[in-house]
């Protein structure tokens, strides 16, 4: 039996408890671009410990600047006052008293002391013997006690400390272990390491230092930040450092979710994590940092629980046949079923099904002739626009309508005024106006009123609010959905259209509009 499989069998035996430590707002904060607001910081700490539930929150760097001082100290404040201030913790440095009044001053009580944890790392940065070194790591721990702050050790660079210089990092932990380190974290700092190497190493240390407590803090240069953390937990990691979807420097860290939902699936872990509030972390992040999440991200990405090949849809249809233990439900998400060229009467079905919605087969062949339309028009049709198109469709279209769009001209030119020319029926006579306007749909609607005014003395009702809503994400080639509130003497309602063109989306609200005065008169 191979060496993986030993531990993976050991692991499942003993089923560990495995602290998790979020570094967004520390690491994570290094990704290029990214620097978060005092009060932001806050508002993600405070989801952090309070909704997801993680066991740690590394949350600055000491000594960096008046403003993280300030969301230091406002966040040490907040998880005082629930009990939780011990889950705080702050990054410092060997620098002799310095960090440890920094963090004190800011009522935090936990100190992340970023110690050098290659022979390379010690002799070519600091310039230091690695005795040198650590008396200068102990005295710092000594300060630290008189603060009554806690201290985690950082092993900056351990994966290149275990792989060029093992007897330096081996002197380390001798030295320090015993001397008020709470725990030992090991970074990948270059994000170096394959599994194999992890497992190597962790295994090492774990023979050397029985008991001990060891964390992991994975780097993804390799994209194996997740893989790495696994191997870590498998070879008797107690800890595992991750972040908000993956922030960090360069290509940045271990995800969170990914970490926990393997971790939870695959070897029986159990966390504090609270899985349904993993999505909206991830979206609060996503919105401070301005870092969109991929739409293929795993847990958290858009497109992640949207079926999209009819086939699955059936095959869901009938037992669940494409699903895994990956249920969105489980992420505060829902599955859905893509619509478009490729879906085919299966996830339209689906979806009415979920929506409530019963059809006619004839009613099912126009819905799904126009959302094949769209699908040579866009790749994919939301969940969230079904409702609007089977609306669109068969109202649009319906028998009964008694004003009818028969065609319409739109121009825009440059150093002009868009002009609009339109021909309707209704009830069954033919007019046409023509207008121009402040913008396209402007000018349409000041045309329509012409009609409405000149040939049949009737008034226009009134705009009231205009909203357009497109999906997140920046697609050019999204659904619109035009909202338009109306007045008509004394009463308000709203109608809505859908099309990939926003004047075509509010054309289509209008008509809905007119429609529906129509039927009241």
């Amino acid at each position: 039996m191979g060496t993986a499989q030993q531990v993976n069998n050991s692991y499942r035996r003993i089923q560990p408890f495995v602290e998790i430590m979020d570094s967004t707002l520390r690491d994570g904060e290094q990704t290029s671009g990214v620097s978060f607001l005092p009060h932001e910081k806050l508002v993600i700490a405070r989801k952090l410990l309070r909704d997801v539930n993680v066991d740690r929150v590394e949350v600055a760097s000491a000594r960096v600047s008046d403003g993280e001082k300030e969301a230091v100290t406002t966040i040490c404040r907040y998880a005082r006052g629930i009990g939780m201030l011990e889950r705080v913790e702050v990054l410092g440095f060997v620098d002799g008293r310095l960090s440890i009044d920094w963090i004190d001053d800011c009522g935090c009580r936990v100190i992340n002391l970023l110690a050098k944890g290659s022979l390379k790392h010690c002799t070519g940065q600091l310039h230091k013997t690695p005795q040198e070194h650590i008396e200068d790591i102990k005295r710092s721990i000594d300060y630290a006690a008189t603060k009554g702050i806690t201290v985690n050790l950082y092993l900056e660079d351990w994966s290149n400390g275990m792989k060029d210089s093992p007897d330096y990092v081996y002197d380390m932990v001798d030295a320090l272990r015993t001397y008020g380190v709470r725990r030992f974290m090991l970074p990948d700092t270059l994000g170096i390491m394959n599994p194999l190497q992890v497992i190597e190493y962790f295994r090492k240390m774990q023979k050397r230092y029985p008991g001990t407590h060891f964390d992991f803090h994975a780097h993804n240069d390799y994209d194996l930040a997740v893989s790495n953390s696994l191997a870590a937990v498998l070879s008797g990691a107690r800890g595992i450092h991750v972040t908000v979807n993956g922030l960090g420097e360069r290509c940045g860290n271990a995800p969170l979710s990914s970490v926990q939902a393997i971790l939870k699936d695959q070897f029986h872990a159990k966390t504090s994590i609270n899985e349904s509030e993993l999505n909206a972390i991830s979206r609060l992040v996503e919105g401070y940092s301005g870092i969109a999440i991929a739409p293929n991200q795993p847990i958290v990405g858009e497109n992640v629980f949207t079926q999209v090949a009819g086939v699955h849809a059936d095959g869901d249809n009938k037992d669940n046949l494409y699903c895994n233990d990956l249920v969105p439900e489980r992420f505060g998400r829902k599955r859905e079923y893509a619509l478009g060229k490729t879906s085919g009467r299966a996830n339209i079905a689906r979806n009415l099904q979920e929506l409530g919605l019963e059809l006619t087969q004839e009613q099912m062949q126009r819905v799904t002739k126009r959302i094949t339309e769209l699908g040579d028009r866009k790749e994919i049709v939301t969940q969230d626009d079904l409702p609007f198109i089977v609306s669109d469709v068969l109202k649009h279209t319906a028998p009964e309508d008694k004003v009818r769009l028969v065609s319409y001209m739109v121009s825009l030119a440059s150093g002009l005024k868009p002009l609009a020319s339109v021909k309707v029926c209704i009830n069954g006579e033919y007019y046409e106006g023509f207008a121009t306007g402040d913008g396209q749909y402007d000018a349409f609607v000041k045309a329509m009123r012409k009609i409405y005014k000149e040939s049949l003395g009737r008034t226009f009702p009134t705009l009231e609010n205009y909203a357009v809503t497109i999906p997140p994400g920046g697609r050019t080639d999204a659904l619109v959905q035009t909202v338009i509130t109306w007045r008509n003497g004394d009463k308000l309602f709203r109608t809505r259209g859908l099309d990939a063109d926003q004047t075509e989306a509010a054309i289509k609200a209008t008509f809905k509009m007119l429609n529906i005065i129509e039927e009241n008169n």
